[in-house]
């Protein structure tokens, strides 16, 4: 099939290309064929080439005195009306009192005045909708919003304030914005735990943690809220208890767009939840097979909540493949692989960036068709690996502005994955949970960040010494992989998917953290130190304990 043709060029006396350059890279991300002219071209040209190329887009800029302009674009669009008429489309690009003059000819089919972000424009050239018209013309699935807005990953931030009121208009602020693609509701803990036991209901801690939801109203409220715009995307916590029941009402009322559940967390571990740790891992993969069984993405938010526990690089590795292991065994075909940087705080860019590739390595052969087989199996079927980065949430600093530039350069490097997904943290969170002014600016910051990777962003991964840490990071957690096997009682078919395993797993200090210690299920008798950008297990004296050391130690210690 042939390619599209767009010719554009800066029109009469106006030399500045550089939006014409954008709007042409754009254009080739695309599909088009493009055809630029250069700067200072006549009306005469401009038309010239368009007939001799064929062009069924014509993009033209300029950048002078609005007066200059409204008079040239007026000439153009005389000089192209026979153009016009036969179906050849025509874009502007300009300063914004320019773009204003452009629009009032009402000669373009659309006209750019250099707020839009890329993905917009991109948009515009990929044949969809304007933003801004039918909930209709946005997708509204996660799968289908991630195909439609390539190369440009989709924007996802959490939002609750501490009354429902504030959130509602919030929510819809955020919306008109078109500052993001996923609002997560932030909802409180009551809500997380208590939802369905009003009983269990504590009015004292009404609002700790987020929106205090109390209905399902309170949910289609939300949701409501969200509807114009660009008509984002909506999920929220999968709860504490009565998982389930949830997932049914969030199914109902907010569309949820996929949800995110730890594997061995929100638990009477980290005391969140309930249930107790084996417990919580069966309920956590029920949960997981519900949302499979009906084509709803999974996110596992689990390896950060070890990371932030200050557990070894090698520990979250390990946690983020028994993550995708769970979710492609119990039925999930879109799997969300979250990937928190800086996560414990202190690591390094190099090493933060290694220990995700690492990850990567290991979840990948999940996605193949010929995995089960290979590993002794015989079950098929789709799994798909969405890639999802963030910003990890306590490594930001107090001071806003220095908060501000932590953003931007975390999401920069994110984007050496090539995510799907970036979940924006907003830069307010050191100190107070986000307005949606503040949700706002955070998705524009990091929106610039994305925009400048994808211009040309130099391959991070390549560097040595990150390939050499990508590669022990990996052989390290199979070492550690193969220990958790060995904990299974006879008969268990998989011990990766045995909740008794797992849960052994952590109780006997296979899996540990600093944090865990005097903990009723965790050991906690592990102790981690950055070195060199890594979080190492290390020795009492601070040297470094590869994971066949550290595992030995552990095992002595509780003989």
């Amino acid at each position: 099939m042939m390619k599209k043709v767009v010719v554009a060029a800066a029109l009469g006396e106006c030399v500045h290309v550089a939006g014409v350059m954008n709007f042409l890279r754009l254009a080739e991300i695309a599909g088009w064929r493009t055809v630029f002219l250069g700067p200072a071209v006549s009306v005469e040209d401009v038309l010239a080439a368009a007939r001799r190329e064929k062009a069924d887009l014509i993009g033209v800029s300029y950048r002078l005195t609005p007066e200059t302009g409204e008079r040239l674009l007026g000439e153009f669009a005389e000089a192209a009306s026979e153009l016009h008429a036969a179906g050849v489309r025509f874009a502007f690009g300009g300063t914004p009192p320019v773009a204003e003059r452009a629009r009032a000819l009402g000669f373009f089919e659309r006209v750019f005045d250099g707020s839009e972000p890329a993905d917009a424009v991109l948009a515009y050239l990929k044949g969809q909708p304007a933003e801004g018209q039918r909930e209709a013309d946005f997708p509204q699935s996660t799968v289908e919003r991630i195909l439609r807005k390539s190369p440009f990953p989709i924007i996802r931030h959490h939002f609750g304030l501490p009354t429902l009121e504030a959130t509602l208009e919030g929510t819809a602020k955020i919306a008109e914005a078109q500052a993001l693609d996923v609002i997560s509701l932030g909802i409180d803990q009551d809500a997380q735990e208590n939802f369905f036991h009003p009983e269990r209901q504590d009015p004292r801690r009404k609002g700790a943690g987020g929106v205090p939801v109390r209905s399902a109203e309170d949910y289609r409220a939300l949701y409501a809220a969200s509807r114009r715009g660009n008509f984002p995307l909506m999920r929220t916590y999968s709860g504490t208890d009565d998982f389930i029941r949830l997932a049914e009402m969030y199914v109902e009322t907010i569309n949820i767009a996929w949800t995110a559940i730890p594997l061995f967390w929100f638990n009477q571990m980290d005391g969140r939840g309930p249930w107790d740790l084996e417990g919580s891992i069966r309920e956590h993969q029920q949960v997981m097979a519900w949302y499979g069984e009906r084509g709803i993405p999974v996110e596992l938010n689990e390896p950060h909540h070890w990371g932030m526990r200050d557990a070894p690089d090698v520990v979250f590795v390990i946690s983020a493949y028994l993550s995708a292991y769970n979710a492609r065994a119990f039925g999930v075909k879109d799997y969300i692989s979250q990937l928190m940087f800086n996560s414990p705080p202190g690591l390094s860019d190099a090493m933060d960036l290694a220990k995700m590739l690492a990850v990567l390595d290991l979840i990948t052969p999940l996605s193949s068709p010929h995995f089960a087989e290979q590993n002794g199996g015989t079950e098929g079927g789709t799994f798909r690996i969405w890639r999802q980065t963030r910003t990890g949430l306590l490594s930001y600093p107090l001071d806003p502005d220095a908060a501000r530039a932590h953003l931007a350069a975390s999401v920069y490097l994110q984007m050496a994955l090539k995510p799907h997904i970036i979940h924006v943290v907003g830069h307010t969170e050191a100190h107070h949970a986000a307005t949606a002014d503040d949700v706002i600016e955070a998705c524009k910051l990091a929106r610039r960040a994305i925009e400048n990777a994808l211009r040309g962003q130099p391959d991070m991964t390549a560097d040595p010494k990150i390939q050499q840490r990508r590669e022990q990071l990996a052989a390290e957690a199979k070492i550690t992989l193969d220990a958790i096997r060995s904990l299974a009682a006879p008969g268990v078919e998989d011990p990766l998917l045995d909740a008794a395993t797992l849960a052994s797993a952590v109780t006997s200090g296979i899996l540990d953290a600093p944090h865990l210690k005097n903990n009723p299920f965790g050991l906690g008798v592990i102790r981690t130190q950055i070195v060199n950008g890594q979080c190492l297990a290390v020795a009492a004296h601070g040297q470094p304990l590869t994971e066949k050391e550290r595992l030995s130690k552990t095992r002595k210690e509780l003989s």
